[in-house]
């Protein structure tokens, strides 16, 4: 780690230059409360290397932790990350962080909080004439949950252990803060983790397209709002390079926020990219962020824009409630015509119905499933691969073999008694007949590649066939043709992805009396328009994948989710389609 030295000596500089910034407005000087003041308790600062990062192996850093006057270990303290933190933990540099929060904490504008300043990791070369590794754009530039898992799993409990502190887990107490590529890293750590983080502070963030962090802007007013309280700064001088304009790219951003109703602030100055003006600022940001502690933060519930999803799509006043948990394997699901839920635990091997007093019962033992549909006999339909069968069920749970040999994952039952199911394996779609013949009604090819065709859902007016493919970002769209074959497939609705990846695990599907598709993916529940564009994204009930859904309970106004081993349920302001009911779609808004 000797080497280590020389490469961390120049990042501490280049972090000291970001928080002093260049003098282009000598208006922009620390304040009273970023000056000692008398009388005021001075915290401690403990500073360390840390160089066995699990999620960032073979990086080093440089990370400092501020332990106020005030902490006497009685509680867990709050906490504020701050990212390149060599230049903010500087008594000497623009932001004085340790000094502003010894202020602020003795005056009450903030709780008791400890401050963790962190480095971006560097891997230094094997050598003494080696270049090192720089993970700054890495770490903070890139879109996804993996800095916020350093932050969360490694960060945080190495400081607890070497400043010998407690920190809180309340999402409430605890913030995140960064310039630049901090800025962005800042805000994607809370994010991407609201259950960690709740208050942001990002001065000159680099939300351009630098590691596709130009999303962001979209993904706000896309995704259900998070419960999180931002402070942004920027000067109207910012930089504008091969990337983007940062300043257009700060002020897409804040509209984005206030579009979708989120506690937000944005200061303009008139720097350019530059750490003087934030800086100058930090006492006036932290108690914005701070005030009124310890009233929980919480998510909007739709902002000014008349034609956020929130509003149009959601129910304010509901979220996800569970209906039944402690399952192996909840995956299929289906709703008869009274809207009662049906689905399968594909570990027990039990399909459940839920009972007239909202509790799931069961309704057929031995019957692993991996996708259910009702058809217009009324009888319950299952794929069965494990078997390698279709069979149905009465309402008495009466079986009948309707198919044998077949790898059906999901199916789709069309008003003429038609069923159509998935096969990932062969990555094909089959028709079986109302003459029980069965025959493939779609191939992957190398022109027409669906990587792992998962669910399947005809649109409502049975003119079209959507599948989605777990591989890619795409649900594929094909026509069903008067033999019930299928014609004109194409990879039509764009899905959103993680950052890292262009695999969505797109599952099930549901639609609504509009056209518009609920695609259970790893994002959450994306909602596609008939012309194939996302419109919004509802937060997924719990971590982990989302397997079925499908709208159902009294006028098919609840969406039903499957989550491993629980079932949730949600009011939407949308009705939900029976699919072997066909109803006219009306014409969609292109």
């Amino acid at each position: 780690m000797i080497r280590f030295a020389r490469f961390l000596s120049l990042l501490l500089a280049a972090a000291a230059a970001f928080a002093q910034g260049v003098p282009q407005n000598p208006a922009y000087v620390p304040g009273p409360d970023a000056q000692v003041k008398a009388g005021i308790p001075k915290g401690k600062v403990i500073k360390f290397t840390y160089d066995t990062s699990r999620v960032y192996p073979g990086t080093s850093r440089a990370v400092s932790v501020y332990v106020p006057a005030q902490y006497d270990g009685s509680k867990p303290a709050c906490v504020m990350v701050y990212q390149d933190g060599a230049g903010y933990v500087s008594e000497t540099g623009g932001s004085r962080a340790t000094i502003v929060m010894d202020n602020l904490i003795a005056d009450g504008s903030m709780p008791v909080t400890i401050g963790i300043f962190t480095d971006p990791g560097v891997t230094p070369g094997v050598t003494a004439d080696q270049m090192a590794r720089y993970h700054r754009s890495l770490e903070y530039d890139g879109l996804g949950p993996t800095y916020a898992k350093f932050v969360i799993e490694d960060l945080i409990p190495e400081a607890e252990k070497r400043a010998n502190v407690k920190i809180s887990t309340n999402p409430d107490d605890r913030g995140v803060i960064g310039g630049s590529s901090g800025g962005i890293a800042a805000f994607n750590a809370a994010w991407e983790r609201p259950d960690s983080f709740h208050r942001v502070i990002s001065y000159i963030g680099s939300f351009t397209n630098l590691r596709g962090g130009d999303t962001l802007a979209a993904w706000i007013r896309k995704f259900e709002p998070k419960p999180l309280r931002i402070f942004m700064q920027d000067g109207s001088n910012d930089q504008s390079i091969y990337s983007g304009s940062w300043f257009l790219a700060n002020q897409e951003i804040y509209a984005s926020l206030e579009y979708s109703g989120y506690d937000a602030k944005f200061v303009i100055g008139t720097e350019g990219h530059s750490g003087r003006h934030g800086g100058s600022i930090l006492p006036e940001a932290l108690r914005w962020v701070w005030r009124e502690y310890p009233k929980p933060i919480t998510a909007s519930k739709g902002g000014p824009g008349t034609r956020h999803y929130v509003t149009d799509f959601l129910d304010p006043a509901a979220d996800w409630e569970v209906v039944g948990q402690g399952y192996g394997a909840a995956e299929a699901a289906a709703v008869d015509k009274d809207g009662v839920l049906h689905f399968a635990d594909s570990k027990s091997g039990r399909v459940y119905r839920l009972g007239a007093d909202g509790r799931p019962v069961v309704f057929k033992e031995n019957a692993a499933s991996t996708g259910l549909m009702f058809g217009p006999d009324g009888r319950l339909y299952a794929a069965q691969p494990g078997k390698k069968r279709i069979v149905s069920w009465g309402a008495d749970g009466a079986e009948q073999i309707v198919a044998q040999g077949v790898d059906a994952h999901d199916l789709a039952v069309t008003s003429k008694g038609r069923i159509y199911f998935t096969d990932p394996a062969a990555r094909r779609v089959w028709l079986l007949d109302t003459d029980k013949k069965k025959r493939v009604v779609f191939q992957s090819t190398t022109e027409n590649n669906i990587g792992y065709p998962a669910g399947l859902q005809m649109s409502p007016d049975e003119h079209l066939m959507n599948v989605t493919d777990r591989d890619s970002r795409w649900v594929w769209s094909m026509q069903v043709a008067a033999d019930g074959g299928l014609q004109y497939g194409m990879p039509y609705h764009h899905l959103e992805t993680l950052d890292d990846t262009q695999v969505t695990q797109a599952a099930g599907i549901a639609i609504d009396s509009t056209g518009h598709l609920f695609v259970a993916t790893a994002l959450g529940i994306q909602v596609v328009d008939q012309p194939g564009r996302v419109v919004g994204v509802v937060r997924k009930p719990s971590a982990g994948p989302v397997a079925a859904v499908v709208f159902g309970g009294e006028g098919l106004h609840t969406l039903y989710v499957t989550t491993g081993d629980k079932v949730w349920a949600r009011k939407m302001r949308r009705t939900g389609t029976l699919p072997w009911q066909p109803v006219k779609l009306p014409r969609p808004q292109l």
